[in-house]
């Protein structure tokens, strides 16, 4: 009788063990159970290099979305943004594609208008701002003209 007991105690916490491993499977997965909640808004950028499906989407810091989808349309990259039901986004909001330090993961952070107009469901962010190319600004630095303008070399090793 004292060895059933002990099988149905280590069950239990084999049980308990595989329900906080699935549990955090979906969660560090980013996979939803349950159908999506909030509205679609879309954005074009000219570039949303690093961002993934996923990728939260804030407005001062605080998440109040994230990245559903990443096209092409135009040859711009096409962004499918969830906002949550209580967000309203006015007509002159400004996203943009940014990064947490220099090596950091991307997010899109969205500054709020003044606009009296709110974007609908379905609707379209019209101001967007892509990253800067790190690769192009080190290129410009290391690359670029060291002297001013106003400066005149040297003549005199002549």
């Amino acid at each position: 009788m004292n060895h059933s007991r002990t099988d149905v105690v280590v069950g239990l916490f084999v049980l308990i063990g595989l329900t906080c491993l699935g549990y955090l499977a979906i969660r560090l997965g980013k996979l939803e159970l349950f159908a999506a909640q909030g509205y679609v808004v879309s954005a074009d950028f000219a570039s949303v290099a690093g961002l993934k499906l996923g990728d939260p989407v804030e407005i001062a810091g605080v998440r109040v979305g994230r990245v559903e989808g990443i096209g092409l349309a135009d040859d711009k990259a096409r962004l499918t943004l969830r906002f949550s039901d209580e967000v309203k986004l006015q007509e002159d909001v400004i996203a943009s594609v940014r990064a947490r330090g220099l090596i950091g993961d991307k997010f899109v952070l969205v500054s709020p208008g003044a606009s009296d107009k709110i974007i609908p469901p379905g609707g379209k962010i019209r101001e967007t701002d892509s990253p800067p190319d790190i690769p192009d600004l080190i290129g410009k630095i290391v690359g670029g003209d060291l002297t001013s303008k106003g400066e005149k070399k040297d003549e005199s090793s002549k």
